[in-house]
């Protein structure tokens, strides 16, 4: 069993997402450190990138600080491996855009993102039709894919029925950021993901409080939180204590 796997033992589980860099490299090595011994499953680290798609302006704003401070892909797979060093267990996923992966080499890449301690990847450019050369560099790591309320079901099936690790489920249109309230629809959207596979159905995006967030793991097998925990953490004095707190609020919501 690896330690994807092994996250999902206990259902539902926590996933915050916090990038590498923001507000600075030190900090954010403490801060996920503190997601991680403080009630986090799993952790999506994020990698900077100037151009994040997928990304509301929370996120932006902190990957763009996080570049504007100094962070490469190079000084990302080294922290990684620093908080590997730090006793962190959980699995870490990294999640980033498919342009600076290219850049550093996928094959070098890959391979340093396994020495680091990397479990897997979320790379929200990078479709299933196109991954064939990325996948086949993984050996026994992830490239979880994603699907969103426009996924058609012929696609929702082909990927559902072709997913490793766990679905990232994206709960809403649009960008990354907190939502005022969960989609109604949202239980019927799952159920439409599980009708087509047995891997862990996660959902992202739009999940600001603990509150939303209980509401979703009554739902899913995991809540990924986002725009919310970089927020709080980011406005923080004490990004770390902010950590700790963040980490232990949303652990004990879907306890």
């Amino acid at each position: 069993m690896n330690r994807i796997d092994n996250a999902f033992k206990n259902k539902p589980i926590f996933m915050p997402y916090f990038p590498l860099g923001y507000p600075d490299l030190d900090t954010s090595i403490d801060v996920i450190e503190a997601l991680a011994k403080n009630g986090a499953d799993l952790i999506e680290v994020g990698l900077s990138f100037s151009d994040p798609l997928a990304d509301g302006p929370v996120i932006q704003k902190a990957t763009q600080i996080a570049l504007e401070k100094g962070i490469t892909v190079k000084k990302s797979l080294a922290a990684l491996a620093e908080l590997s060093k730090r006793g962190v267990t959980i699995p870490l996923m990294l999640m980033g855009y498919y342009n600076p992966m290219l850049a550093y080499g996928l094959e070098k890449f890959v391979h340093d993102a396994r020495e680091a301690g990397a479990d897997g990847f979320i790379i929200p450019d990078l479709p299933m039709e196109e991954a064939g050369e990325f996948e086949a560099l993984l050996g026994d790591m992830l490239l979880i894919q994603m699907l969103a309320p426009t996924s058609s079901n012929e696609r929702m099936a082909l990927i559902a029925r072709n997913a490793k690790g766990f679905i990232y489920l994206v709960s809403v249109t649009g960008v990354t950021g907190a939502r005022s309230s969960i989609s109604d629809g949202l239980g019927a959207l799952i159920a439409r993901v599980r009708a087509h596979t047995s891997v862990p159905v996660c959902v992202g995006f739009g999940i600001g409080t603990s509150e939303q967030a209980k509401q979703v793991g009554a739902l899913a097998d995991g809540v990924i939180v986002g725009s919310a925990c970089v927020k709080t953490i980011g406005a923080s004095e004490k990004p770390v204590e902010a950590a700790k707190q963040f980490a232990a609020e949303f652990r004990g919501a879907l306890s």
